[in-house]
């Protein structure tokens, strides 16, 4: 999200989960040899995760009302999730200037991040968000970014492969197709260093905006290489209200009523993506959606509901954003999960 921008089941409902790796197999994209490889695999174990947003991208952890507490991996495990993904804002907390050492008492609230996922049996997926500075001037920042990685990656080398790497969250502003394309390799070549064979997770420029795929080139050679991208349409819904978002106030009172044609939007742009992993022999990891809280719950839920139906129809991995701020599936506060929410994402509890 970019800000400038076994199940446990409720007593007496029956779960619909499908596990990912049967959909995989039911949905042809373990069929060919190009996808039947250890990136498929992976993404199959990510399944449905959700993200802690909010807390480690802020400039300062707390600065957006969110302090990562022990207890949150627990809920989330037993909730019948699979993966947390962690936005972290490493470039808020690296020396400006070579060889741009990460600071270690922030390093060590990742590590125990990490410690409190793996212990719960949960995977982790480990990015690299908000690092404002590079979208605007990748050539000046890209050797930053890639000295970062090469400390996160050194880091973490002797962690179990269900900790999970993605080299940037939601590239955009000068980042094109072609110079993000070029910097890739780059940052790739900082974690294989030390990581010859753990899943790395990329997605394409325009904020990992699935029309933007056509345009996403990956080293053919690396098959150990998830696909990641987000959604979020229409944006006008899912984004109304929100503080951060261009005269949003104007869209409030949006609602999402799952008519035929605002199905076929969604439906349409999923395939899209499905059709580009086939064809590419990457699978497809949905790494963000969700729908702001000032959207009335009703279409909310049927929102949410749909685009897990549709992601797991097709294959991909998914993860809600995010766990307890605006867009959240828990309420810190009353601590208590929003159940028909949370439900959604899962797909437990029938509709």
């Amino acid at each position: 999200m970019n800000r400038l921008t076994p199940v446990r089941r409720p007593t007496g409902q029956i779960s619909v989960r499908v596990p990912l790796l049967v959909t995989l197999l039911l949905s042809g994209l373990l069929a060919s040899p190009a996808a039947a490889d250890g990136a498929s695999a992976a993404n199959a174990r990510l399944g449905v995760g959700v993200n802690l947003g909010n807390a480690l991208e802020a400039p300062r952890e707390g600065e957006w009302g969110v302090t990562l507490q022990p207890e949150y991996f627990k809920l989330i495990k037993e909730a019948g999730f699979d993966t947390v993904r962690l936005p972290v804002r490493w470039s808020a907390h690296a020396a400006e200037t070579e060889p741009f050492n990460v600071d270690e008492k922030f390093a060590a609230r990742v590590d125990w991040a990490i410690d409190e996922a793996t212990a719960q049996g949960l995977n982790i997926v480990v990015n690299a968000h908000h690092y404002d500075e590079l979208d605007k001037d990748p050539a000046a920042h890209l050797p930053r970014l890639e000295a970062i990685w090469r400390q996160i990656a050194a880091r973490y080398r002797d962690r179990p492969d269900n900790v999970y790497f993605e080299l940037y969250n939601e590239p955009h502003g000068k980042f094109d197709a072609a110079t993000w394309n070029a910097a890739v390799p780059r940052l790739l070549a900082a974690v294989r260093e030390t990581n010859p064979e753990r899943p790395v997770i990329i997605g394409p420029v325009s904020y990992n905006n699935i029309r933007a795929l056509p345009g996403l080139q990956l080293p053919a050679d690396d098959r150990n290489l998830i696909v990641t991208v987000h959604y979020y349409e229409p944006f006008e819904f899912t984004h109304q209200g929100a503080e951060w978002a261009n005269n949003s106030a104007a869209w409030l009172g949006r609602s999402w009523t799952g008519t035929d044609e605002e199905k076929q939007a969604v439906r349409a742009a999923f395939e899209s993506a499905a059709t580009w992993g086939r064809e590419n022999g990457r699978p497809i990891f949905l790494g963000e959606f969700g729908a702001y809280s000032k959207a009335d719950m009703e279409s909310r839920l049927r929102w949410t509901r749909f685009v897990a139906d549709e992601s797991a129809r097709l294959g991909f991995s998914r993860a809600y954003w995010e766990f307890c701020a605006g867009f959240g599936l828990y309420d810190p506060a009353a601590h208590g999960w929003r159940q028909p929410l949370r439900d959604a994402v899962l797909r437990t509890g029938g509709n």
